[in-house]
């Protein structure tokens, strides 16, 4: 394990831009995940896959770079298997591995980009289906006892695109691991988007390929063009907002969500023209208004200015506030937009 000092972090993250960390440190074990953690420094950062994140400054602490992998697999139970995976784990890749055991259920959350341990922090989610359908456990190791603690749905208290490792436990736990339970019985998922068009009774491997087929279609590959996936959330708004919304845009899609409305956000940002926009070398993706890709120079800055440009846009003209989803990291620690344009 070897500390790095003052080391870019472009190759690691998805946005692929700039940004200089004080102490850099890859861990690929429990054990040098426990003495990164007990380096000195002012603060710290986990870096996964590097898919959601935004340095939007230099960072004046230690950036540890989760790489734990490994997965074991138990099925004594009669109508379960039950897989633990390591935080270091690629997300999509697992998803492959696991329609290749036999092992169907995830295939609607193909090609979502990052690790195992960044997906409870979100609840990554895609066409209808969301993590915490399949999550049996998170095991978390306490950065101060240095203990590992396994945490049961329930408390890991999921929500949209949310969960306690986003508050509580923001900056006292690392995810090394966690626990996913399928049902032997698959039973296909396909009322979202595409793939109702997939007829009555389609494989799990069929509906991968369309997931991965319709998302190679609508996102940019960061690879070639720096992105972090969904810059925003779809926003939610009470009944009597979106009564007053839809009244004048009749062909607005929308969907429940409990007692409110969910909204598409990608769909708000095209009404308002936004499509190839441009500031410096940040762009509105031309095919996918919800992302923001980096043409290939863009700076921080870029990125954060467009966002914002993005964000009045949409309040201007629906009144909807679009928060973002991917999460912003100032030279302290992690901020936000609105944090960061006053700054």
């Amino acid at each position: 394990m070897q500390i790095l000092k003052n080391h870019n972090l472009k190759p690691y993250t998805s946005f692929g831009v700039n940004a200089y960390a004080a102490q850099f440190v890859t861990v690929t074990t429990l054990t040098q995940l426990k003495l990164a953690l007990a380096i000195p420094t002012p603060q710290r950062v986990i870096l996964g896959g590097g898919s959601n994140l935004l340095f939007c400054a230099d960072f004046a602490g230690l950036v540890i770079r989760i790489c734990l992998t490994g997965i074991s697999v138990n099925e004594s139970a009669d109508d379960t298997v039950s897989l633990h995976v390591a935080a270091g784990e690629n997300w999509h890749e697992f998803v492959q591995w696991t329609l290749a055991q036999g092992y169907d259920g995830l295939e609607n959350l193909a090609l979502i980009p990052g690790v195992i341990g960044a997906a409870p922090v979100q609840n990554i989610g895609a066409y209808g289906v969301e993590l915490k359908d399949f999550c049996d456990y998170v095991d978390v190791l306490d950065s101060e006892t240095l203990t590992v603690r396994r945490y049961t749905p329930e408390e890991c208290q999921f929500g949209y695109r949310d969960s306690i490792f986003k508050h509580e436990l923001k900056d006292s736990a690392v995810i090394t691991a966690v626990g996913i339970k399928l049902a032997k019985a698959w039973v296909a998922k396909i009322n979202y988007g595409p793939l109702a068009n997939l007829g009555k009774n389609p494989s799990a491997l069929t509906i991968f390929k369309q997931v991965c087929l319709t998302r190679q279609q609508k996102l940019p590959d960061p690879n070639k063009l720096g992105n972090a996936g969904s810059f925003f959330k779809n926003p939610i708004i009470n009944k009597a907002r979106f009564n007053a919304i839809v009244a004048k845009h009749p062909s607005m899609p929308h969907y429940p969500a409990g007692e409110n409305i969910k909204l598409a956000a990608g769909w708000l940002i095209d009404q308002c023209e936004l499509k190839g926009y441009q500031l410096g070398g940040a762009q509105v993706h031309t095919e996918q208004a919800l992302v923001i890709v980096n043409t290939g120079l863009a700076t921080a800055a870029d990125i954060v200015a467009l966002a914002k440009h993005i964000q009045t846009t949409v309040q201007t003209r629906f009144g909807v506030e679009l928060h973002h989803e991917v999460r912003f990291m100032g030279q302290h620690g992690e901020t936000s937009l609105a944090e960061v344009c006053r700054g």
